[in-house]
């Protein structure tokens, strides 16, 4: 993932679905500051062990339950979206990639990477997951990478 990211360095980046922190913690070398949130009160709890001694305001992890809870009024350059998409129908990822695309600065990136096999809790395609966010207006893919396992994208809001 990081060696997919188009700009060396980023301003303010945003990683829904964080997990235990590892991808925050990588993020976090590259920007200036990084919310990551979670659903699950145990990976909120692994995502602050993993990133312990990372200052606040730099970074920050909260529980967050998604759609619903989505980050309002931020501004981000990069938002990070992996392993997390194909968990929602259709209309909640659509709004969750609409309220990507408005949280978005001009010339951001959303990156994302999914895995292509089927598993029990999937809900939505990584073809069709990643589809929906080609069809965000205003953004242009600048990375596409199909390996037998993983799809990793990342698209640029284009500068008006």
């Amino acid at each position: 993932m990081l060696a997919s990211l188009p700009q060396a360095r980023y301003h303010s980046a945003f990683e829904p679905g964080c997990g235990n922190g590892e991808m925050s913690a990588l993020l976090a070398a590259r920007c200036d500051r990084i919310l990551a949130c979670d659903g699950a009160a145990s990976a909120v709890a692994a995502a602050r062990r993993r990133l312990h001694g990372m200052a606040p305001p730099a970074v920050r992890v909260e529980q967050r339950r998604l759609p619903g809870q989505w980050p309002s009024g931020e501004r981000f350059d990069l938002v990070v979206i992996s392993e997390l998409a194909y968990y929602f129908d259709a209309p909640a990822l659509r709004d969750m990639l609409m309220r990507t695309y408005a949280m978005l600065d001009e010339g951001g990136e959303l990156a994302m990477c999914h895995y292509l096999h089927d598993f029990d809790d999937r809900v939505t395609s990584t073809a069709d997951a990643h589809a929906l966010a080609g069809q965000l207006p205003g953004m242009v893919r600048s990375v596409r990478h199909l390996d037998r396992d993983f799809l990793l994208e990342v698209w640029q809001r284009t500068v008006s």
